[in-house]
């Protein structure tokens, strides 16, 4: 746009942003809304701005935008980009470039683009803005992001971000740019609906008349080119993601005098590194015009020209458009290799799902290499269907090819997959075929990947014997196999933690030091995953920090279930610690994000559902009842015990009668699971229901014994605020109880704190403490009056002096006000503070 109009808002919030320390912006719009437009003219006045895109190739390069900046700033961050680079390095490369040149504009445009490995870069810079001396803008279509995007783990993040929308422009804007032509503004802005672009592109095209589309108003613009002019248009519109000057060469001889037509018509314009398009919509409205034929022919002639560049995405599209069999062949599972070793495992997929388009010639070992290939980056990506198709089908060639021993590594592998989407009796089938072809050949390294397999089975079912022996069988043919061997000490490891032996977590930090050591990112994974779970159900609380590192390593590897899962454990985490609104959280992400794993959304709802309970929300049982649904049919205490200790403790808040927990308790009893027996029978004591036990542990040992001070003394002391109130439930005791109303009534748990409220004063007590005043009730994080405005100021980055003298309060008193709203929250800090009370909306004008 030569005239940016009804924009000043948003450049007034750019430059607000660019006066703090460190910022991170996104800005959204449909395609043509001016937010390159509006950037641009953000900018021009800047001393430094790095500036990369993201490209509309069929599958994205990795780290594009970054290799743009890259180009331009050379150095560190061009030599790490060149060698594929994970994204933490890449991020703290661009760290440094800022804090060597502050008050740095960093640009990244069409993030509805991105790969995985450019959106895990911006989750890094995004976690720590406000230590970056620079403004960190992104732009991205809203109307092409599907739910599952990588852009939204940004966009629904709780990283503090400034938020801009470009809305269509007013009749009385689209007025203000026609009135010099002549136009009706009314038919101009019916025609257009208001986007920039296409107003630009009707008032730029020739004849003095509104055209009916965008592309017959871009081609009318193109018509008054020359013949070669026209030439240049097309190549560059097919030479993505730019057209280099010595491409364009290749593709138009003796180009200049044409390129500079093109130029001055202002569809094209000079862009670091190349030629582009002005705008996406013109590029496709060019591409869109050309032939079948000539697209085609023009795709091979980009091929050839690209052939000795180092450049396999582009390449791999190239080859894809120009129907180039031996091209795809070539390039497209090299790219894919590329993508997986910078993180971007979901270009990584579908890399191999173009070569796999081609593939149809090649010899059926081959084809199986590319479909195992596909289906462990489809694993790594929550692509559960699409991972086990392919690994399906990867079985039936090696079967084909006569090949056990690659078809029973293939059938092991199915087997973990097929466990993952709840299929547990295919798995045990598949399992059991792989170990029969496996055992009839020689020992080797596929042999000891079943066993592991097999050990990790039992693990799933909680059988301890049978995993250690398993395990063990494992480590004795794996001949120090460091994939075997990290699988193995995860598998072993865990069990040992969940049966309360001290070497299990020596176990599991071993085998996250091998797979971190030999690069074994799944295993990596993995590792998190299973202390996530055995922490959460012992309550080994003292190894907290550990579960934020493993979301950060995961989002670092590009393993979105992986993350997924700590997620989803370190939201039971935080509901356990007190922390309900950190809990509700985390769970809303994993529903929100999760797809093909039928375990993660059960755990996410189980939370959400006991979270709700807590605070006496009517939407409990519907969370609840979902779970419920999923567990269905299931025979693992992982998927029934979580749903059956929500549900017993829903009711009991109810007044419910105890309902039937379809023999979970029984399970746990006989799996020797005592914290899972534990729960169950003290949920099932508190509803009046008194059953054999057998062996559980402390705290429950405690409190089903009559010891309930003892048993809340040892919930205090592994932090666990919501468990202790809980033990004195049980009491007969008046104190006990008047300590669990007061902890209930802190904790916001109103549903269990009028339970007891109700029998003390069946009890003849009268003298209790009223609850929470109604406003504090009303308010979204239960915060008081006072609170409210404390938060308010905390906010906007005040001192607690500072807030006091603004308050009429003294010091002390501002210190305790925050205190609770830091409690409230499930925040750790101020800062953590302000950006959770902005997420929703709590700051107060």
């Amino acid at each position: 746009m030569t005239e940016l109009v009804e924009r000043s808002d948003q450049l007034a919030a750019l430059a607000g942003a660019a006066t703090r320390p460190g910022a991170l912006v996104l800005v959204g719009g449909e395609a043509g809304s001016g937010k390159t437009a509006l950037l641009r003219h953000f900018c021009r006045d800047r001393s430094r701005v790095l500036w990369g895109s993201c490209d509309p190739l069929f599958t994205p390069r990795p780290l594009g935008p970054f290799a743009d900046i890259a180009r331009a700033t050379g150095g560190e961050l061009d030599e790490l980009v060149t060698a594929g680079a994970k994204a933490y390095r890449i991020a703290a490369a661009l760290v440094r470039a800022a804090e060597a040149a502050p008050g740095t504009v960093v640009v990244v445009e069409d993030l509805h683009w991105a790969d995985e490995a450019t959106i895990d870069v911006l989750n890094l810079l995004a976690r720590r803005i406000d230590t970056i001396p620079a403004l960190l803008v992104g732009t991205y279509r809203d109307d092409g992001l599907d739910r599952f995007h990588p852009l939204r783990r940004l966009l629904g993040g709780t990283t503090p971000m400034l938020r801009l929308d470009l809305p269509p422009l007013s009749v009385a804007a689209v007025a203000t740019l026609a009135a010099p032509h002549g136009l009706d503004p009314y038919g101009l802005h019916r025609a257009t609906a208001g986007n920039p672009f296409f107003v630009t592109e009707v008032l730029a095209s020739p004849g003095g008349s509104i055209p009916p589309t965008v592309r017959d108003a871009v081609m009318a613009r193109a018509a008054w080119l020359s013949a070669d002019a026209t030439t240049v248009l097309e190549a560059v519109a097919i030479a993505l993601p730019r057209a280099e000057l010595w491409l364009l060469d290749a593709l138009v001889p003796e180009a200049a005098d044409a390129l500079e037509q093109c130029l001055g018509s202002g569809i094209l314009r000079e862009a670091p590194g190349g030629i582009e398009f002005r705008h996406e919509l013109a590029r496709q409205a060019v591409e869109q015009s050309l032939s079948p034929h000539r697209r085609v022919a023009l795709h091979r002639r980009v091929l050839k020209a690209l052939s000795r560049t180092p450049d396999l995405a582009r390449l791999a599209h190239h080859a894809d458009a120009a129907g180039d069999t031996e091209a795809v062949l070539r390039f497209a599972p090299a790219a894919a290799e590329q993508a997986a070793s910078a993180g971007a495992h979901r270009e990584a997929a579908a890399h191999y799902a173009h070569a796999l388009r081609f593939a149809d010639t090649l010899a059926p070992g081959v084809r199986a290499g590319l479909l195992e290939a596909r289906s462990y980056e489809c694993y790594l990506t929550d692509q559960m269907d699409a991972s086990i198709e392919a690994l399906a089908e990867a079985v039936a060639h090696w079967r084909a090819t006569g090949d056990e021993r690659r078809q029973g590594a293939a059938l092991a592998q199915l087997s973990r997959e097929l466990w993952c989407v709840g299929r547990t009796d295919d798995s045990a089938r598949t399992g059991d075929e792989a170990l029969r072809l496996l055992e009839g050949g020689p020992p080797g390294r596929e042999l000891a990947r079943a066993y592991g397999v097999l050990a990790a089975t039992h693990l799933n079912a909680e059988r301890h014997d049978e995993t250690i022996a398993w395990g063990e069988r494992a480590l004795a043919v794996a001949d120090d196999d460091p994939e075997v061997l990290a699988y193995v000490l995860n598998t072993v490891g865990t069990m040992q933690f969940l049966a309360g032996r001290p070497e299990g977590w020596t176990s599991l930090r071993r085998s996250l030091t091998v797979a971190a050591e030999a690069g074994l990112d799944d295993h990596v994974g993995r590792a998190y995953i299973h202390l996530g779970w055995a922490m959460t159900r012992t309550r080994a609380y003292d190894l907290e920090p550990w579960l934020d590192r493993g979301v950060a390593a995961c989002r670092e590897l590009g393993l979105e279930a992986w993350e997924y899962y700590v997620v989803v454990h370190r939201a039971r985490m935080h509901l356990d610690l007190g922390r309900a609104d950190a809990a509700i959280g985390d769970a809303e992400y994993v529903l929100r994000s999760a797809r093909s794993v039928p375990l993660l959304r059960l755990l996410a709802l189980t939370v959400l559902g006991l979270a709700r309970a807590r605070r006496g929300d009517p939407r409990r049982w519907e969370a609840l009842d979902e779970a419920r649904s999923l567990a269905y049919g299931q025979t693992e205490l992982q998927y029934r015990a979580p749903v059956a200790a929500a549900r017993a403790e829903a009711g009991w808040l109810d007044g419910r009668e105890p309902e039937d927990d379809g023999g979970t308790f029984a399970l746990a009893v006989e799996r020797n699971a005592a914290w899972v027996a534990g729960e169950l029978a003290w949920l099932r004591r508190l509803a009046g229901v008194r059953e054999p036990v057998g062996a559980v542990l402390d705290p429950y040992a405690a409190q089903l014994a009559g010891e309930t001070r003892a048993a809340a003394a040892r919930w205090t002391k592994l932090g666990c605020p919501y468990d202790a109130a809980l033990a004195l439930a049980g009491s007969d005791d008046e104190a006990d109880l008047r300590t669990a109303v007061t902890e209930f009534r802190r904790l916001g748990a109103r549903p269990a704190a009028a339970l007891l409220a109700r029998r003390l004063r069946r009890q003849g007590v009268r003298d209790l403490p009223h609850g929470p005043r109604a406003a504090t009730e009303r308010h979204p994080a239960h915060l008081t009056r006072r609170e409210a405005e404390v938060l308010t100021h905390l906010g906007r980055g005040e001192s607690n002096a500072a807030i006091a003298g603004r308050l009429y309060l003294s010091e002390k008193t501002v210190h305790h006000h925050v205190a609770a709203i830091l409690r409230k929250l499930g925040v750790a800090n101020r800062r953590e503070a302000a950006a959770e009370a902005a997420r929703r909306g709590l700051l107060s004008p």
